[in-house]
């Protein structure tokens, strides 16, 4: 799936990262935890959470996530975008609240993290 495909089906507004809406990605992972996110996330992923500060960036940075999903309609502030346009990640916007943006995804075939 691309991440056009994925604004598209979680009618998603593109916050930043125009330019890699063409980009593939094969897996997601949901959290507002970033511990968790550490701990578990991988290179590539889709990161969905409600966590709108720049840790949200910095730690999809680490991970070498793919683009970061805000959910329940939430929206970085300008630092928090200016970060991610630095670090190159795109972010999205959808108003699904987490479970059903998950749920959605996963009906697409849409791989979690671990799952294999």
């Amino acid at each position: 799936m691309t991440l056009r495909e994925l604004g598209d089906l979680l009618e998603a507004e593109v916050i930043c990262g125009e330019q890699h809406l063409d980009e593939e990605f094969e897996c997601a992972g949901a959290s507002d935890l970033m511990s968790d996110v550490l701990a578990f996330g991988v290179s590539g992923i889709i990161l969905l959470t409600g966590l709108t500060n720049t840790q949200s960036v910095r730690t999809a940075d680490i991970i070498e996530a793919k683009a970061i999903v805000y959910v329940r309609g939430k929206k970085p502030n300008k630092e928090v975008i200016a970060l991610a346009e630095e670090r190159d990640i795109p972010i999205l916007s959808t108003r699904f609240f987490m479970y059903k943006a998950c749920g959605l995804l996963y009906n697409r075939g849409v791989r979690g993290v671990g799952n294999q």
